[in-house]
C-alpha cells in the first residue's frame, strides 16, 4: 500500500526508512563490528574486509529473508544466514567471524538507531525551514490586528504576527527537545545474548567501544535490549511534535472558512479543488497535517505501552516496535513537510481581518471600555455597566460605541475623542509585539 505515500508522507525521510535501508543499516551494524574487532585482533585481521565486501543489501535475497523472519521471529537471523553464506562464497575462513559475539537485537536496534540518526537530520532541516517562515511571518505581522477568538468566539483584538509567533515558539522547543534527545538516544546498542558480552571474555567493552567509534555513535553505560526509554522519547517527541502541527493546521482551517477567510493556503493548478464544486478552495494540507495529529497519538501509545518488557530480553513489545515507531516517524515528517509547503505561499488578507474586527459591532472592545471604566467606578460596577450596554447593543442591532455614547454615565467620564481611541484595535493589542520580539529572540537563540 503505497498510492498515498506522496500524501502523507515526507519524500526525504519515506526514503530513509525503506525495507532496503533498514536491511542496510543492519548490515552497516555487522560491516562495522567486523572492523572492530579485527582492529583488537578478537578476530583475524584479515576476516574484516571480507565480511564488510558482503554487507550490500543488494546482495541479499530480501523476499527470502522477509519468509524467513516468520519462523525466526526477526529479520536478524536469517540475515545473519545469509550473509555468513556470501562470505564463505569468498572466503571459507571468514565466514567463522561473522556477528562474532553480538546477538539479532543487537543488529536491529542498532540499525533502528543509525536510521533515526539520518531520520532526525531530515526533521531538524524542515524544522528549521519552518522556524524560519514563521519568523518571517510573525515580524511581517507583528501589528496586523485580528479577531482573537476563545471557545471559538471573538474575544479581544490580537495580532496576527502574535498569532505567528505563538507558532514559532512552539516550534522552537521542539527543536530543542529534538536536540537534547538526539545525545540520549544516538548511542550503540551491543550486548550480546544477554546483555553481558560474555562471549568475548574480558575484551567486550573494548569492542564495544570500538564499534560505537567505528558507526560514529555514543556508547551508553550498558546495553538497553529491554529498557526500551530512549524509543519511546522518540515517540513521545514526534507526537508533540504532530501534536502542534495539528494545533496550527486548526487555526489555519478555521481562519480558511468561507465566512472568516482570513488566510490561504497557497494556490496552484488542481490544488485544493473538488470533484463536483468548481468554485472550492480547499485546504488539503491542513486535512493531511490534521489527520497526521490524530493518528500519531495511538502510534505513541504502542511505544509506550512496549516499554514494559520481560527480563533481559522482551517478548513480543520489542516485536510491537518494529513497524510503529517507522510508521510514526513517516507520518510526523510527512505532517511537518505539508505544514512547511502552507508557509511558504500562505495567503494572508489582511483587509479581512480587519473587517472581521467589526462584525460583532464594537463588542470585541468591551473589555477596553470595563477596563478604563473599572478605573473610576470599579470593576465589577464597569463590569455591570458593560454587560447591560453589550445586550443593549445586540438587542437593537446598532453599534456598541452608540449605545456607550448615549449613557449618562459613561459620557460623564469619559469624552467622544476617549471613547472614539477606546475602539480602535491597534490600541488593545497589549503586549503582542514585545511577544513577538521574544519568540523571534528565542529562535535565534536556539540550535540549529
Amino acid at each position: 500500500m503505497n498510492l498515498l505515500d506522496p500524501l502523507f508522507g515526507s519524500e526525504a525521510v519515506d526514503a530513509i526508512f525503506t525495507d532496503d535501508v533498514r536491511l542496510q543499516r543492519m548490515l552497516d551494524f555487522e560491516s562495522a563490528l567486523a572492523r572492530a574487532e579485527a582492529q583488537l585482533d578478537i578476530i583475524p585481521r584479515s576476516a574484516a574486509a571480507p565480511i564488510a565486501s558482503q554487507c550490500r543489501a543488494d546482495l541479499f535475497d530480501t523476499e527470502s529473508l522477509a519468509q524467513a523472519a516468520v519462523k525466526s521471529g526477526n529479520l536478524a537471523i536469517p540475515m545473519v544466514r545469509q550473509l555468513t553464506e556470501l562470505v564463505g562464497k569468498h572466503d571459507k575462513e571468514a565466514m567463522r567471524y561473522v556477528h562474532w559475539g553480538a546477538t539479532s537485537q543487537d543488529a536491529i536496534d542498532t540499525g533502528l538507531v543509525l536510521q533515526l540518526r539520518d531520520g532526525f537530520d531530515a526533521i531538524a532541516a524542515d524544522l528549521n525551514r519552518l522556524c524560519d517562515a514563521l519568523v518571517q511571518l510573525a515580524s511581517t505581522h507583528r501589528t496586523t490586528v485580528v479577531p482573537a477568538r476563545t471557545w471559538l468566539q471573538q474575544a479581544v483584538p490580537t495580532t496576527f504576527g502574535l498569532k505567528a509567533a505563538g507558532w514559532l515558539d512552539a516550534m522552537t522547543r521542539h527543536r530543542t527537545r529534538l536536540q537534547e534527545l538526539r545525545g540520549r538516544v544516538l548511542v550503540l546498542q551491543f550486548g550480546g545474548a544477554a546483555g553481558t558480552l560474555a562471549s568475548l571474555g574480558q575484551r567486550g567493552l573494548d569492542v564495544a567501544k570500538a564499534l560505537a567509534n567505528e558507526l560514529k555513535l555514543d556508547l551508553p553505560n550498558l546495553p538497553w535490549h529491554a529498557h526500551r526509554d530512549r524509543l519511546a522519547e522518540v515517540a513521545t517527541f514526534l507526537a508533540l511534535l504532530t501534536g502542534t502541527l495539528g494545533k496550527i493546521a486548526r487555526d489555519l482551517a478555521l481562519q480558511m472558512q468561507t465566512e472568516i477567510a482570513e488566510v490561504s493556503e497557497p494556490a496552484g493548478e488542481g490544488r485544493g479543488g473538488s470533484s463536483t464544486m468548481p468554485h472550492k478552495r480547499n485546504p488539503v494540507a491542513c486535512a493531511v497535517v490534521l489527520s497526521a495529529a490524530m493518528r500519531a497519538p495511538a502510534l505513541a501509545a504502542t511505544m509506550l505501552t512496549a516499554m514494559s518488557q520481560e527480563h533481559e530480553r522482551g517478548l513480543g513489545g520489542w516485536h510491537a516496535e518494529w513497524e510503529t515507531l517507522p510508521d510514526l516517524f513517516r507520518l510526523s515528517a510527512g505532517a511537518l513537510h505539508r505544514m512547511l509547503g502552507i508557509f511558504v505561499g500562505l495567503e494572508v488578507d489582511t483587509n479581512r481581518m480587519l473587517q472581521n474586527l467589526e462584525i460583532t459591532h464594537g463588542l470585541i472592545y468591551a473589555e477596553a471600555v470595563t477596563m478604563v471604566l473599572g478605573k473610576q467606578i470599579g470593576k465589577a460596577a464597569a463590569h455591570q455597566l458593560m454587560e447591560s450596554a453589550s445586550r443593549k447593543a445586540i438587542e437593537k442591532k446598532i453599534h456598541l460605541r452608540e449605545v456607550l455614547s448615549a449613557d449618562a454615565e459613561v459620557s460623564s467620564r469619559l469624552t467622544v475623542a476617549e471613547l472614539e481611541k477606546l475602539f480602535d484595535p491597534q490600541n488593545y493589542t497589549g503586549m503582542a509585539s514585545q511577544f513577538v520580539d521574544r519568540a523571534i529572540a528565542a529562535d535565534k537563540a536556539g540550535t540549529r
